[in-house]
């Protein structure tokens, strides 16, 4: 049955001769499907790099504007993708998002088919890839409910790590899908050597780059099915008590989804300069992002009907001050990781892909340097290493308790960014940058993997800090803040390139990075609490009386 009306997974009885099959169903069809989420939202980072490859007329600043746009849209559709699961069903929600993947994945293999493809149809396709950003709120909080506390680390890392595997699975199919004719059409001709996970690919050599869309939809047809006859929509109190039929919620979903895409073009257009079809304003990017969580939150409260009862209860999460606390947490594990894994590969082919030379007093970027690396063997490691390590990251925090580990992996991430700031200074100033890569390559693993960790553990704090109603909305919450990393990196990265300084983008997320390490422990590992301090919102007790910060449900 699709609808499950009794639900109470902390009844033991309960979830050993009923729950545990269904959560386990509901759990591996969601993983497979949020991972294609994750693959079409972030394949700008690879399809620029071989657009480079292939020469299409693009400049660099241009090609990075691609990923931040999808970026910055993915994370705003996290917003009204909190919530969800309450207003339309875990079941209705995640065959709906999916199936909506299959529309940016169709129009992307289109219109790489045509190197006199217009940039403003590449920004709007990246613009549509947001789907799969604002997939993982509506993911993570549907699987929240389905498995009791103590097991929620573990689950909602698998989730999230597996997931996030879309990254790297997108970073080593579609450079794979690219080297044959797979779906049909023309070849291009590399201008640059490109690579694969086995191997370099000399200039000459044909490529279809169409593909990097096309491939996903191999994936995406069969895993829609999946979710419409696989997966369970909870009725119960907690979860959605006032479910409408499937096509309501469809429009419902669509409706919520449109305001997020409003509201990002807009951001976007008062961001992006004329050159790259924006309003040439200049708006600062933090302000940017302001506004369009401001504006995102605002117009969603203002859908008349159920939409608007539901959301003024789920808004309530807005008054734990927890939230915007664990929002700041999760946005130093989840944004860096997300924010590195979009901008990782266009980084290696720009920094260590040119010679950088001194030419009558200037220094120059843009002599192809033969002895570098190629982004595309290479770039995939980060992201599989910070993907594969979250759900151990989850089962460390179930037993040493989340925010001992997050405090252990935010200072791991403070020393191995200022590595990477170091290597990057060094590789930018020089003629032969293949040199540094090693160091480099090596501190920017270690940095993903505590990442990963670190994120696994948060999951594991949201769980214990908020009642079962607010944690699955919370979740969906600081993901959509964290999901900004995917914006706001690389457009650092790349406003630092252009500056000649790419070292003072990784100085500056490292004293991010420092600021959270006394956030945490201020929240949730500081003794000696007085009485003004947040009380446990289950037993009243203050945060001092629990393990690690963490508040339990006695």
């Amino acid at each position: 049955m699709a609808d499950l009306q009794k639900w109470d997974v902390e009844d033991p009885q309960f979830w050993e001769s009923e729950g545990k099959k269904i959560a386990s169903r509901n759990l591996w069809i969601s993983i497979p499907s949020l991972l294609c989420g994750f693959a079409v939202w972030l394949y700008w980072g690879i399809i620029t790099v071989q657009m480079l490859n292939l020469g299409f007329p693009f400049a660099q600043s241009e090609l990075f504007t691609l990923s931040a746009i999808a970026g910055l849209t993915g994370a705003t559709l996290r917003i009204p993708s909190s919530f969800f699961i309450r207003l339309c069903g875990g079941r209705n929600t995640i065959f709906f998002t999916t199936a909506l993947l299959m529309i940016p994945a169709l129009g992307t293999g289109i219109a790489l088919q045509d190197k006199d493809t217009p940039l403003w149809v590449f920004q709007a396709l990246a613009l549509l890839s947001g789907f799969g950003g604002g997939n993982f709120a509506s993911s993570m909080s549907n699987i929240s409910f389905f498995f009791p506390k103590k097991q929620q680390g573990l689950a909602l890392g698998l989730n999230a790590g597996l997931g996030n595997f879309g990254v790297t699975t997108m970073q080593i199919l579609i450079p794979l899908a690219m080297t044959f004719g797979l779906f049909g059409g023309d070849s291009m001709i590399l201008q640059n050597t490109s690579g694969t996970l086995i191997g370099k690919i000399p200039a000459g050599s044909e490529t279809w780059i169409q593909n990097a869309g096309y491939i996903w939809l191999v994936l995406l047809i069969p895993l829609a099915l999946a979710g419409w006859f696989g997966m369970n929509n909870i009725r119960s109190q907690e979860v959605s008590p006032d479910l409408p039929n499937p096509v309501v919620s469809f429009g419902m979903i669509a409706g919520m989804l449109l305001i997020g895409f409003i509201t990002a073009a807009v951001g976007l257009w008062l961001l992006l300069p004329e050159s790259a079809n924006g309003s040439g304003f200049g708006v600062p990017k933090e302000i940017v992002m302001v506004l369009v969580i401001g504006s995102t939150v605002f117009w969603l409260k203002t859908i008349p009907g159920a939409i608007r009862t539901s959301l003024t209860r789920q808004y309530k999460i807005f008054n734990n001050p927890h939230t915007w606390v664990m929002s700041v947490i999760y946005t130093m594990t989840f944004g860096s990781f997300i924010g590195y894994a979009a901008s990782f590969p266009l980084a290696i082919k720009v920094i260590f892909g040119y010679q950088h030379l001194m030419v009558d007093g200037v220094m120059t970027h843009d002599t192809i340097n033969a002895n570098g690396p190629s982004a595309l063997m290479y770039a995939w490691m980060g992201p599989f290493i910070g993907a594969l390590i979250r759900p151990v990251g989850g089962w460390i925090a179930d037993k040493l308790g989340g925010a001992l580990v997050t405090q252990i992996c935010s200072v791991v991430m403070v020393g191995s960014a200022l590595g990477v700031a170091y290597y990057m200074k060094a590789a930018y100033n020089s003629a032969s940058p293949e040199e540094f890569f090693l160091p480099f390559f090596l501190l920017f693993l270690l940095l993903f993997a505590a990442t990963g960790i670190g994120n696994g553990s948060t999951f594991r704090t949201i769980a214990m800090v908020f009642p079962k109603e607010q944690a699955g909305p919370v979740l969906g919450w600081t993901s959509a803040v964290a999901a900004y990393g995917a914006f706001y990196i690389p457009k650092v990265i790349g406003e630092q390139i252009t500056a000649t300084t790419p070292e003072v983008a990784l100085i500056g997320f490292a004293a991010f990075y420092t600021v959270c390490i006394g956030i945490n422990w201020w929240f949730y590992l500081r003794k000696n609490r007085s009485d003004t301090d947040i009380q446990c919102p289950n037993c009243g007790e203050h945060f001092s009386h629990h393990k690690d910060g963490e508040f339990y449900n006695p």
